[in-house]
């Protein structure tokens, strides 16, 4: 039975996944944003190369040091090469307006890709051969890639792996934001990202990742275990729409507000998105200081000293849960929540 519930889930992503990109209506020129990626590869780790596409803020004779944005698809993003642009609008983040708000006003943008057509979406095969293409690229980029702002995120499935890289190499990110991830991690797992700034984001109805019983709850557990609270952050969607107050496609597609930069067509609030911290208060995002600003005031002692395999994950051992309940009555309260969200909206 498990093996068929898990079956229908990859079924179901894939198919709303894999739905078409919709161009967000503030910036015209989706197109000639995703043809500024350049194509790359990682090394062959455990007989696995990862490929990518990244895009380079540096110019010519130039000496500044950039963060490093590395964003990670869901599934269906992985169909062909290239396709993990196609399936995001990432290719926002590269934008002239978005690139200005990063430190030195530019950030590397890398888009790895998880080959679907060899039966595999950031499954733990890929997590050593993943750290391998980002290790490699940052090596053949170390005159311009600042090593303490390295920042990780993703949606879906990649807001699975999100989890999972933050989780096996804490001392490589200095901050992550994971968006309806497919994954409910144990207080254990979270422990080792204790000290890492994490935004969340979700959308209430979402029909594929399940708001109440999965992210809402690795949030919790987060928030628990977390020595900097005040530094987690978890925006909820009550509707899922793009920044123009138009729904989107689908209620999984939280992460049209991530690519916005947490702002509405207007530079104002995104529609129907509310922000609180990890100490339960509300958090206001003033244009443009949002997601961009956020990851950029948080920085690591990274010195591109390399891991050993999986890291932290290589002995922890734990199922691909995507339900994080503790008790029958924490069921029925968080039925209850849902329920009242229902009728209240």
């Amino acid at each position: 039975m498990k093996k068929i519930l898990s079956v229908l889930l990859a079924v179901m992503l894939l198919a709303f996944s894999a739905a078409p990109a919709f161009a967000l209506s503030i910036e015209a020129g989706i197109d000639e944003l995703n043809a500024q990626f350049i194509k790359g590869a990682g090394p062959e780790t455990n007989g696995l190369s990862i490929d990518y596409r990244y895009f380079s803020p540096v110019k010519e004779n130039d000496t500044n040091k950039y963060p490093l944005v590395v964003f990670l698809h869901g599934m269906g993003g992985g169909q062909k090469e290239g396709s993990q642009i196609e399936s995001s609008n990432a290719a926002y983040w590269t934008s002239d307006e978005f690139q200005a708000r990063f430190t030195n006003g530019g950030a590397f943008v890398i888009l790895p890709r998880s080959d679907e057509l060899k039966g595999v979406c950031w499954n733990d095969g890929t997590i050593e051969p993943l750290k391998a293409a980002i290790d490699d690229f940052i090596a053949q980029n170390s005159e311009n890639v600042d090593l303490t702002r390295i920042y990780v995120g993703g949606f879906s499935m990649g807001g699975k792996m999100t989890l999972k890289m933050a989780i096996a190499y804490p001392e490589m990110f200095a901050a992550a934001f994971s968006i309806c991830p497919a994954w409910a991690p144990s207080s254990t797992a979270l422990s080792y990202i204790a000290d890492m700034p994490v935004w969340m984001t979700s959308g209430k109805p979402d029909p594929l990742v399940n708001y109440y019983f999965g992210v809402s709850k690795t949030y919790e557990k987060l928030c628990t275990v977390s020595n900097n609270p005040e530094e987690v952050r978890f925006s909820t969607l009550k509707k899922v729409c793009f920044e123009d107050g138009k729904r989107c496609p689908s209620a999984h597609h939280s992460w049209y507000a991530v690519n916005h930069d947490m702002f509405s067509s207007e530079n104002g609030n995104y529609p129907y998105m509310t922000t609180v911290n990890g100490l339960g208060e509300a958090v206001t995002l003033t244009y443009p200081d949002g997601m961009i600003s956020w990851l950029c005031s948080h920085t690591s002692d990274y010195n591109g000293e390399a891991s050993v395999g999986k890291g932290n994950l290589e002995n922890l051992r734990e199922a691909e849960s995507m339900v994080g309940i503790t008790s029958l009555i924490d069921f029925f309260k968080t039925l209850f929540a849902a329920i009242k969200d229902i009728f209240t909206f």
